[in-house]
């Protein structure tokens, strides 16, 4: 197993040695460990301890975006970051309104492509009496600022666009498209998970009201994330109970996660400029992905993703292969010793074509052909070249 190649980093990165070493203490046994272990909640030395564990966790994430401690609140992960973020702020606007106007109907405004933790929500909505619109994509993934300000409506309450998708890897124009919204008097929530670490991320330049980021995408540990709200932005509690989180998100706090997903987050995002760096490095490889795979006879780019083009994640490529369907594909290239995926890791027991691809205008029979290649901080130009023999045998298998 040590000779595999890992490329299936949108899905999820290794645990980086920094998460590692700050979590440690906490998932050592023994009695000399309780204190790191306690109830953050409690009064006693131990959870005063472990408060103070958190709380310098919240100020190092809180500090990589740009935002307030006191604006960031620990979740599980990026689906209950983003749910909490939809229905919280259609939930409390609409309650809001309501009480001037009885029959209000609030709208949600998003895209035909953002991951399934929107999405589904999304479709949810129209059950509990939500109005929504969902913005249909260009062929390079691209959502139009102006097909956003020409859906909004006086009811519109919400817009939620993520940042970056996180199969073709599109950079979206969030800032711009905050900006309408915000002229328009609704909200803007953006799903940051695939872009945080890999490009800067900073609530402010963005000009959002809600973020969302995931631990595990930026190797810390799973089953952490953080939802950012902007000081006053309404939002009814996801998860009710004793409390927690200023009372936003009750449960006993992931103490060990939190201080793992802060190491994580300053390591991969201690300055802008370590950022690009790296950002620049993984763009090197992911053109020369890009180059070894389009040499062969039937790949087709599943976006126009041009070399050193910045419009794209620099960690993403995905292309189609005329003739193999992404199963076929993915199982030779285990058997090879490289781990990669078809497109979304939440959807890859599905036997339906990725819902992004077809949406950027992708025939069906062709989408079904999709392989996502992503790479991260410990890739290698070895790794690449792995790649790239291994994807000669894979399409010449037999």
């Amino acid at each position: 197993m040590d000779n595999r190649i890992y490329a299936d980093w949108a899905a999820t990165a290794p645990l980086c040695t920094e998460a590692a070493a700050a979590m440690a203490p906490f998932q050592q046994g023994g009695a000399g460990n309780i204190a790191v272990n306690a109830n953050a909640n409690s009064l006693h030395s131990e959870g005063r301890a472990a408060f103070a564990a958190m709380e310098a966790a919240r100020d190092e994430v809180a500090r990589t975006i740009g935002a307030r401690p006191d604006e960031l609140f620990f979740t599980s992960g990026a689906t209950e970051s983003d749910n909490t973020a939809v229905w919280g702020i259609m939930s409390a606007v609409g309650a809001e309104r309501r009480k001037g106007n009885p029959d209000f109907v609030p709208h949600l405004i998003t895209t035909s492509i953002e991951h399934d933790a929107i999405i589904q929500p999304a479709h949810a909505l129209p059950a509990y009496g939500a109005q929504v619109t969902f913005i249909d994509p260009d062929a390079n993934g691209y959502i139009d600022p102006q097909k956003v300000r020409d859906a909004l409506q006086p009811n519109t309450v919400l817009v939620s666009v993520m940042l970056a998708n996180n199969e073709v890897g599109t950079i979206e124009p969030v800032a711009e498209i905050a900006q309408g919204a915000h002229e328009a008097g609704a909200f803007m929530h953006t799903d940051a998970v695939q872009a945080f670490g890999k490009i800067p991320v900073n609530v402010r330049d963005l000009g959002v009201d809600a973020l969302s980021v995931s631990g595990h995408k930026i190797c810390g540990p799973k089953g952490i994330g953080a939802l950012y709200l902007k000081k006053g932005t309404p939002c009814v509690p996801f998860l009710r109970g004793g409390g927690q989180e200023s009372g936003f998100r009750s449960g006993t706090q992931n103490v060990p996660g939190m201080v793992g997903f802060a190491a994580a987050a300053k390591a991969a995002c201690g300055t802008p400029e370590a950022i690009l760096a790296e950002a620049s490095r993984q763009r090197a490889l992911r053109d020369e992905l890009y180059r070894g795979l389009l040499a062969h006879e039937g790949v087709v780019q599943s976006v126009p993703c041009a070399q050193g083009s910045v419009d794209f994640l620099p960690n993403i490529a995905n292309v189609c292969v005329r003739g193999l369907e992404s199963e076929t594909m993915i199982l030779r290239f285990d058997r090879e010793g490289v781990a990669l995926s078809g497109g979304s890791a939440c959807s890859s027991h599905s036997l339906e074509p990725s819902r992004v691809l077809t949406r950027i205008g992708i025939p069906r029979d062709l989408a079904l052909c999709s392989l996502r290649i992503s790479i991260g901080r410990y890739t290698t130009e070895d790794d690449v070249r792995g790649v790239l023999a291994a994807f000669d045998r894979v399409v010449n298998w037999g």
